[in-house]
């Protein structure tokens, strides 16, 4: 039951009642939601001020005729116009109570909604080159993309996680050069690794490979064919890393999307610059030198251009080096019509911090492959700076110079690892502090709220040791007579229980997981405040063996505040544990 959804529709066939030549898609702009001030109420909407301009009418008045209306409604106790025209609303307790029974009804489905209307959705996410393990830079993107693909499924929408694999290019050449080193290095020469090379010891591993594959054979081969069979050896091994390094995350991808399938002739970039001439959105141009220092893809020169200037972009971007080879942006261009050719109308990507200049090109190619129909929205994932007790961490590594997600993993463990990551916002910096997360505190978020769906099983362990004669199965909680739970207290905690499907839509329209960390540690502070009442009011206790119905009714609302804790750390793939070490 989604409280603030009921009366959204209680309220939009109230204004139809007295206004039906109102329109399908103003009312769609009517908000009902929290008061920001709780002691206006439990509810306030913007139906008259919506509407006002339109009828032509003053909002108060608007408002004061709906006010009329719903003083007959039995679940509503108060109702009252406030400021220009807000309406608020005080609600019946049996309203809240039917709500603890809709969360004992529905279990994990309680928060889970239509919202995308099955409408296919592509998020792509971590798509970090594959040169080596997945390092503490790549971490956070990947944790928040992964969330966000639980949400948008969650609410109602066909999601698809995809990687895009950068596996052509010069970074990859490289990286054939550097595994032929640890070859050499396999049949025992003493290398050393150059400057621009890739110097990490996970290499090594397929140096041996290619030492048992092919012995000293690739000595006698032209470099640049030994390098191209080094380059796919250590490709293979590192997408093979990079996927293992991942499921200690418990991350997994639907598609793993090469961009070598992109290029030669008659590939997806070739015939994406086809259709983008025929449609008149490239031209043969020169552009001008960019303020400030000039980018890497700068050339002074005439060139194809891309009129990413018709579809939002700050400029025009190449398409064509001069080499004749294809820019990166061209490949991106074509990678993205491909993604829309596959059905996804929808696209969200999420990239590190150093791709900030990212965004408006891609949805300027995004809008242009699909003609205006698609839709593209790129979240950008700050920086991480990591710390133990406030000073700069540094650990063993593997890989050279970068801490790798299996060392925060193994250093602290998935959960924390994943719940740390998701509660701050991702476009803001971030401190993650190893001593913090692993302290056992109020301090340590993640741990506040496991511990809080922790106590709510002890509680349930309490109640069968202190009143074993009473029956706390699923039917005897569903029976339960909640409408005992009449205390302030009580009815706060409903109340917040009652805010989560809106949390999650909210959370899924705006691409932002973060909401749902911050309301799982909101809905924890309370259920914590609440047991510590019980130590000094004997009335709040949630297992009292003297009055075994109140006790059965504070066990119904027990049990809601762990399936709620249960299905929001679900959505950020973090385990609810019954017991804490």
């Amino acid at each position: 039951m989604d409280i603030f959804a009921l009366f959204t529709t209680r309220v939009t066939e109230a204004l139809l009642a007295d206004y039906p030549e109102l329109n399908a898609d103003l009312l769609s702009r009517v908000v009902v939601e929290p008061p920001r001030d709780a002691a206006h109420g439990d509810l306030s909407t913007n139906a008259a001020m919506v509407v006002a301009k339109p009828l032509g009418k003053n909002p108060r008045e608007i408002a004061a005729g709906l006010v009329e209306r719903f003083k007959a409604d039995s679940d509503v106790t108060a109702v009252e116009v406030a400021g220009p025209g807000f309406i608020n609303f005080r609600l019946a307790n049996p309203i809240w109570h039917q709500v603890l029974r809709s969360i004992g009804a529905q279990k994990d489905g309680y928060g889970k909604s239509d919202l995308g209307r099955s409408e296919r959705v592509n998020v792509e996410y971590v798509s970090a080159n594959p040169t080596g393990p997945m390092h503490v830079g790549h971490t956070r993107g990947a944790v928040f993309g992964d969330a966000l693909a639980s949400l948008m499924a969650y609410t109602g929408y066909d999601v698809t996680r995809e990687y895009y694999i950068n596996d052509t290019g010069g970074q990859t050449i490289i990286l054939g050069q550097s595994a032929l080193l640890r070859y050499r290095q396999a049949l025992g020469e003493t290398i050393e690794i150059p400057a621009g090379y890739y110097p990490g010891d996970y290499l090594i591993a397929v140096g041996e490979a290619l030492k048992a594959e092919y012995g000293s054979d690739l000595l006698d081969k032209p470099e640049q064919e030994a390098v191209l069979i080094a380059r796919e050896a250590a490709l293979k091994v590192m997408m093979d890393l990079i996927k293992a390094d991942l499921a200690l995350l418990n991350i997994h991808h639907d598609v793993f999307f090469s961009e070598r399938t992109l290029h030669g002739q008659g590939g997806d970039i070739q015939t994406t610059l086809d259709w983008l001439r025929g449609e008149g959105m490239v031209y043969e141009g020169r552009l001008e030198a960019p303020k400030g220092k000039a980018p890497e893809d700068w050339e002074d020169r005439e060139q194809t251009l891309f009129r990413a200037t018709d579809y939002g972009d700050d400029t025009d971007r190449a398409l064509v080096k001069s080499d004749g080879s294809y820019t990166y942006f061209a490949a991106d261009i074509a990678y993205h019509r491909n993604k829309y050719l596959r059905g996804f109308k929808h696209m969200i990507n999420v990239l590190g911090a150093d791709h900030s200049g990212y965004v408006k090109r891609l949805q300027a190619a995004v809008k242009a492959v699909s003609q205006g129909e698609a839709d593209m929205d790129v979240r950008i994932c700050q920086l991480v700076r990591l710390l133990k007790n406030g000073e700069p961490f540094k650990m063993s590594k593997r890989s050279g110079d970068l801490v790798t997600l299996a060392d925060v993993v193994e250093e602290v463990g998935s959960d924390a690892t994943r719940f740390m990551l998701l509660f701050r916002r991702n476009d803001a910096a971030m401190d993650f502090d190893f001593a913090l997360v692993k302290e056992q505190t109020r301090d340590n978020p993640v741990f506040y709220v496991q511990y809080a769906h922790a106590r709510a099983c002890s509680i349930f362990r309490t109640a069968q040791r202190d009143v074993p004669e009473l029956d706390i199965s699923p039917a005897a909680l569903a029976a339960a007579e909640v409408e005992q739970l009449s205390s302030a207290a009580d009815l706060e905690l409903i109340r917040l229980l009652a805010a989560w499907p809106r949390t999650v839509s909210a959370a899924a329209i705006a691409h932002e997981p973060h909401r749902i960390a911050f309301y799982v540690h909101d809905l924890a502070a309370a259920f914590h405040s609440f047991w510590a009442k019980g130590k000094d009011d004997v009335g709040l206790r949630f297992v009292n063996a003297t009055d075994p119905k109140l006790t059965l009714a504070r066990l119904a609302l027990v049990d809601a505040v762990r399936q709620v804790i249960r299905n929001g750390l679900g959505i950020l793939g973090v385990s609810a544990p019954e017991e804490l070490s």
